[in-house]
């Protein structure tokens, strides 16, 4: 059984700095995708961040390119999203997922950037 638990959210004025953390049970992430997404206030689902290959491979959305950064924990079975120079249009509920065969979700944290 998978199970993702999905932390680190909160309310950070523009400019500033969160880091979500994503921590799988069930699976060794070494050998999965892992990804966040994102959904905004009446908005879609969004892919934000991806994670493979033991982290050779990353790919991020162009809206946080160079602002935020995908890494895995040195020990514990966690990515996490390190998430700079916040903008207002960054808030929503930050998901994480990993690809099996099947979809598995984190159950959200929510990101809020505003003064």
């Amino acid at each position: 059984q998978v199970q993702l638990v999905g932390s680190g959210g909160g309310l950070v004025q523009p400019g500033g700095s969160l880091k979500l953390s994503c921590t799988a049970s069930g699976r060794d992430i070494d050998n999965y995708r892992l990804d966040w997404f994102r959904q905004p206030p009446g908005k879609e689902r969004e892919f934000v961040a991806g994670w493979k290959y033991r982290g050779q491979i990353t790919r991020y959305a162009d809206s946080v390119k160079g602002r935020f950064a995908i890494t895995r924990g040195s020990a514990e079975n966690t990515i996490y999203l390190q998430m700079d120079t916040l903008l207002p249009e960054d808030t929503a509920v930050y998901y994480c997922h990993l690809k099996d065969t099947g979809d598995y979700w984190g159950q959200g944290t929510q990101v809020t950037v505003s003064s």
